[in-house]
């Protein structure tokens, strides 16, 4: 069973002798309740950036370029799936769309040899003066995620 909320969007790439398209978001994909901000970064090849909630927003991430492995970690008190721990594989070789719903801890760790990138969307602006970014460290003892790649 996947953490209550979360959900996907499996991208179509229409390929032709000039290259592809794809549409990333819509607002008829029905996943953000509204919108807020779109944001876009890169990571190096064996970062980890976690752990982060958001208790006012929602977040959709893709990652257009680099692969990824997405921890999330529910923290909502009344939700069926508290404490659950998923994982997706996500980036160039997967892409997909993640909701992040708000209160689920979310971090990433960068797979392979090259830098990822990623593009988020969220439900509200980012606001310096009362930011809705709360942290949670990379190997915290509750959440007990083993960010060790395994070989073989």
């Amino acid at each position: 069973m996947k953490i209550k909320g979360v959900k996907t969007k499996k991208l179509i790439k229409h390929c032709d002798d000039r290259g592809f398209f794809a549409e990333v978001l819509r607002d008829d994909d029905n996943l953000l309740s509204n919108f807020g901000q779109i944001s876009w970064s890169t990571s190096y090849p064996g970062i980890i950036k976690a752990f982060h909630y958001h208790e006012y927003q929602d977040d959709i991430w893709f990652f257009p370029s680099g692969n990824v492995r997405v921890v999330l970690y529910d923290l909502r008190e009344n939700s069926s799936t508290r404490g659950q721990t998923d994982i997706y594989y996500m980036g160039e070789n997967n892409p997909i769309i993640l909701l992040i719903p708000k209160n689920v801890a979310h971090g990433y760790q960068v797979l392979g040899g090259k830098a990822a990138t990623i593009i988020y969307c969220t439900t509200k602006s980012y606001n310096s003066i009362q930011p809705d970014e709360k942290r949670i460290p990379w190997n915290d003892k509750t959440i007990a995620f083993n960010w060790e790649i395994k070989h073989g």
